[in-house]
Formats: C-alpha cells, structure tokens, sequence
C-alpha cells in the first residue's frame, strides 16, 4: 500500500512516533534486523532504530522481502526445544538478558504487529486503502 505514495508522502511527518510511514517502516526494519542477529547468534553493528540504511523506497521494500525470507526461514527451522530453552542475548547497553525462546519469539512478532498497525493507521490518513489486514483473510493462509 505504501508504494502507491510518493517518496516525499512517505516521509512526510505525520506526527507519529518514528515520525512519518518511512520511518516506522525503517523501525520495524531495523529492530527485525537487530533480533535476528540477536537469533542467529551474530555480531552486529548497531546505529540504532532511527538509521535510515536505504537510500529510497524501492531499496527498503527489497530488503523487507528479503528479510521476510530470511525470517521465515528461522522459523521453520525452530523446534520446540529451542522454544522452550532459555535464551540469552545483549541488550543494547551491553547488558545480558535470559528469557525463554518463546519470550522472545513473542517479543520479536508483537513489535512487528505493533508498528506495522501504526503503518496501517498513517496510510488510511494518507488516504490510502491498505486492504484487509486479518491474518486468516490474507492469501495462502487459509489451508481448506
């Protein structure tokens, strides 16, 4: 729904928390970029949730679909050991912190859905449509 916009609508500030539909899309990029590092047991370089690594929409939308693949690829992967096993990783001041997978797992999907509602809410402000958002109406859930 997003790329129906222009680039400048897309950053405009809306006053919203990450400012404008760019920006909370860039969050939501960053912070499942700083978790799967945190799942994939990677070193990573943070800059923090309000670097901005792509140079325009377009870049942004590709690396979302490759981030998407690269979620769905961890996940199908996981067994329920690993969910129920307890899992540590460094906060951001360099603290460690140890809850379950599944703790994390939750934490990891819940600030995708929380930031991805606030997209959802700028765009119907922007006046665009972005289609039904129910999980079971959306293509290739249903199974029967």
């Amino acid at each position: 729904a997003a790329s129906r916009m222009s680039d400048a609508d897309r950053r405009r500030d809306r006053d919203a928390y990450f400012k404008s539909i760019h920006g909370t899309l860039t969050h939501i990029f960053n912070g499942d970029s700083l978790w799967m590092r945190r799942f994939e047991e990677m070193r990573f370089d943070w800059r923090g949730f309000d670097h901005d690594p792509h140079a325009d929409f377009e870049t942004l939308r590709r690396a979302r679909a490759a981030m998407d693949l690269r979620i769905a690829t961890f996940v199908e992967k996981l067994c329920v050991a690993w969910i129920a096993a307890p899992f540590e990783y460094p906060k951001l001041s360099g603290a460690r912190v140890k809850v379950d997978g599944f703790a994390a797992l939750t934490h990891f999907f819940n600030h995708q859905t929380h930031h991805r509602g606030q997209v959802t809410t700028l765009l119907v402000q922007a006046g665009i449509d972005p289609g039904d958002t129910d999980i079971v109406a959306m293509p290739g859930i249903q199974t029967g």
